[in-house]
């Protein structure tokens, strides 16, 4: 087995783990989609050093998995081509992975297809990886500071190279150039982007690297054209590699890299490459690097250290080894992103700008909001406020320097991937909680902009006009991108993004506002279709679609009016107004029956966004509780587990692992934009949270002695429903959840 350093984690947890980052296991979720990765970075870093394997040994680029290449590393591949700098975790389209970095032994080879090595003992712990290059004897290490990282190789004895290939990695973009400064270190660029084929969204990553050891020599190489023919085409599949030993200045291209050669390394001996980035300027990258450097095992155990300090915000006991690697690994999860963007010295580029502006604080970036709307940002302002309040500043600043309101930024870019305006609910959610340290009046106009401005002029909301004019949207009007006709998801993340709104309306004092969002909110009513019994495309005169499969698109195929997903996995989707749509319905028991429907028929996605929350829809109505604690144990249960497929998943920037936070404490967030939380039963018999407002403890009493079914919910031993809100929750001391004890009635 490879990974062997890992083996007693694919069975059970390591038992003597004792820090909450001992419980960590990075190669959760790095296949079924997944997208994370076991490579090391720090919380939030803008670095990350990821090893990569999709590149397969038969000569097929992204030979990683037969239908997903989103992520630098895949659990079932085995041939390693390098680390990466800069990749993202749990996101699904091709992201950054760039800079690749590997160790040789022998003749120097250029060509990654060559080059390339199978690989065994895999360890990895917050902020470290290591493994053995098979091909060459060499153990590859990395880890990594906020803006920078740390490689160390340990060489057999003879001749080794370490090369820096800027031609190869996970990117729609290429080009790249690379300047000599001295006989160990080097700079350049390479541009990144494209990120889910939004054409113009590109833009540049900075890097400088060194070597602690100066080579025997260095130089470049570039990919050449061959002539096949008259026209002289360049055949990219048989290109041939010019190794360039006689030159000192700088190159630049698509296929090009950079390479320190050892003649005589003794068995053993170590060889250490930093590497600095920057979106700014490689003199910032410089800068980052030098400010953040430190000897290997330096790095490494701060960065543990850092991870374990915020780790243990959230203390679990009871419960199972493998539950908390579930839980620690989860929320590991959701510290990767979103991420720093600003350097060292305060700078980063400016949203939608060739503009360099400063911060004096954290800018971050990464902001995967369509998926993080829905708990990701409601756990930052719950356990590290000081993170998320920054968050948002960063979000308001986007508005100030570019005009709107960002969807999914990526470095300073708009990718317009999915749909939506949940800048609103994330914004405003965080308001609504106390965390009120921002310019909250720039925000409500940035927010009014995307809410109101006609389509023809609105970049958010290209759709508006028809939702304004009639409450909802037909199929036909506008397609964002290849996805095609998203009428009615269009339409839902708006009814929710205005619900939000007018919440934040009226905690200003706008009233007339508040009201106008309100109303539009409720504009779900126009899809409810009576014969199918849920949400249903309307087309330009008034119409239902015909003809109509409500299942249609629960594989993901395309189908008129929902983005991947059915009817099924949105009808729910309206979590602002549960009863209305109940009554919509026809009231509690029609409403249960079809809730009900979608789990006992297997309509039910984990993975898809829009349907995260039906679990804790049934605790709406008195006597349902019971299905949320038994739907939501199951779900953790069945796709939340310690195997590397353990997330139900693609992760969505730590999306699923929120879900998975929340929901092993005891609570969820099942409305962004509301601050509520309804209650299901712990993991665990007591959870800490460690709160700038105080200690929360949650404790579960009967757990092993009955069905898991809740009899009561004291707070601070006063007896609670099964709905608290986020005031009641952070000024808790204890709130203790009854169990079933089997002697009892329990809640069903």
């Amino acid at each position: 087995m490879r990974r062997i350093a890992l083996a007693g984690l694919l069975i059970g947890t390591v038992l003597s783990a004792q820090n909450p980052a001992d419980y960590v296991n990075t190669f959760i979720g790095t296949t079924n989609f997944g997208a994370t990765h076991p490579g090391a970075v720090v919380p939030g870093g803008m670095m990350s050093v990821v090893p990569f394997n999709a590149m397969g040994s038969d000569r097929n680029l992204y030979d990683k998995d037969a239908r997903w290449f989103s992520e630098a590393y895949e659990w079932r591949n085995c041939f390693f081509t390098g680390f990466t700098h800069g990749t993202l975790s749990g996101v699904g389209c091709p992201d950054m992975s760039s800079l690749l970095t590997m160790a040789t032994a022998g003749d120097l080879e250029p060509d990654y297809h060559n080059y390339g090595s199978d690989y065994s003992d895999e360890e990895s712990v917050p902020g470290y990886y290591s493994t053995v290059l098979n091909k060459y004897g060499i153990r590859a290490e990395a880890t990594a500071t906020t803006r920078s990282s740390v490689e160390r190789y340990t060489f057999p004895d003879g001749k080794g190279n370490i090369l820096i290939n800027l031609g190869e990695g996970l990117t729609n973009e290429s080009g790249a150039m690379v300047r000599m400064v001295s006989p160990t270190e080097i700079e350049g660029m390479k541009l990144l982007g494209t990120f889910c084929y939004c054409s113009q969204a590109v833009f540049p990553v900075y890097f400088v690297a060194r070597v602690n050891k100066i080579p025997s020599s260095s130089g470049y190489w570039k990919k050449q054209r061959v002539m096949t023919g008259p026209e002289a085409a360049w055949d990219k599949d048989n290109g041939r590699y010019k190794i360039y030993t006689q030159y000192s200045r700088e190159i630049a291209g698509d296929d090009i890299g950079y390479w320190f050669t050892y003649d005589s390394l003794e068995d053993g001996e170590q060889v250490e490459l930093r590497l600095g980035i920057s979106y700014v300027s490689i003199e910032n990258a410089r800068m980052n690097l030098e400010a953040e450097t430190g000897s290997f095992d330096e790095v490494r155990k701060k960065a543990y250290d850092e991870w374990n300090s915020l780790l243990g915000r959230i203390t679990v006991k009871g419960g199972t080894d493998d539950q908390k690697t579930v839980f620690y690994t989860a929320l590991y999860h959701t510290l990767l992103h979103p991420n720093v963007l600003n350097d060292v010295n305060g700078e980063y580029p400016l949203m939608e700008s060739g503009k360099t502006g400063h911060t004096s604080t954290t800018r971050y970036t990464v902001f995967s909001l369509w998926d993080t709307c829905r708990n990701l940002h409601q756990l930052m302002t719950l356990v590290y406020p000081e993170r998320q309040i920054d968050m948002v500043r960063s979000v308001v600043d986007m508005y100030s320097e570019w005009g709107w309101l960002p969807r999914w930024e990526l470095y300073g870019r708009e990718t317009w991937t999915m749909e939506g305006d949940p800048a609103i609910p994330m914004i405003a959610d965080t308001f609504l909680k106390g965390l009120t340290d921002f310019n909250i009046m720039e925000a409500y106009e940035g927010m009014l902009k995307s809410a109101t401005t006609p389509g023809k002029d609105n970049l958010v909301r290209r759709d508006i006009d028809p939702y304004i004019e009639r409450g909802y949207i037909p199929v036909g009007w506008f397609s964002q991108d290849a996805s095609g006709d998203n009428s009615v998801s269009h339409a839902l993340e708006y009814y929710m993004a205005d619900n939000a709104l007018a919440n934040l309306a009226s905690a200003l004092g706008k009233n007339e506002d508040a009201a106008i969002f309100r109303n539009r909110s409720k504009g779900y009513v126009n899809y409810y279709d009576r014969e199918y019994g849920c949400l249903r495309p309307r087309t330009v005169d008034g119409a239902f679609l015909s003809p109509f499969n409500p299942r249609q698109g629960e594989n993901f195929e395309p189908v008129p009016g929902f983005h991947e997903g059915s009817a099924w996995n949105y009808t729910f989707y309206v979590p602002h107004d549960i009863p209305g749509l109940a009554k919509l319905m026809g009231g509690k028991k029609a409403f249960i029956s079809k809730l009900a429907k979608v789990f006992d028929e297997g309509l039910y996605d984990p993975s898809n966004e829009p349907d995260i929350a039906y679990p804790y829809l049934f605790s709406r109505f008195k006597g349902e509780q019971w299905r949320t604690q038994k739907l939501v144990t199951e779900i953790l249960n069945k796709y939340y587990t310690v195997k590397p497929d353990g997330i139900p998943g693609n992760d969505d920037t730590g999306t699923m692992s929120a879900w998975a936070v929340f929901s092993m404490m005891g609570f969820y967030p099942d409305c962004p934009g509301e601050p509520y939380y309804t209650l299901t039963t712990p993991a665990f018999d007591e959870i800490t949270l460690n709160l700038p407002s105080g200690t929360v403890r949650i404790e579960a009493k009967n757990r092993k002695n009955g069905d898991g079914l809740i009899e009561s919910i004291t707070v601070d031993g006063k007896n609670t429903g099964f709905r608290v809100s986020h005031s009641q929750l952070i000024g808790a001391r204890n709130i203790i959840f009854r169990l079933n004890s089997g002697n009892q009635k329990s809640s069903r």
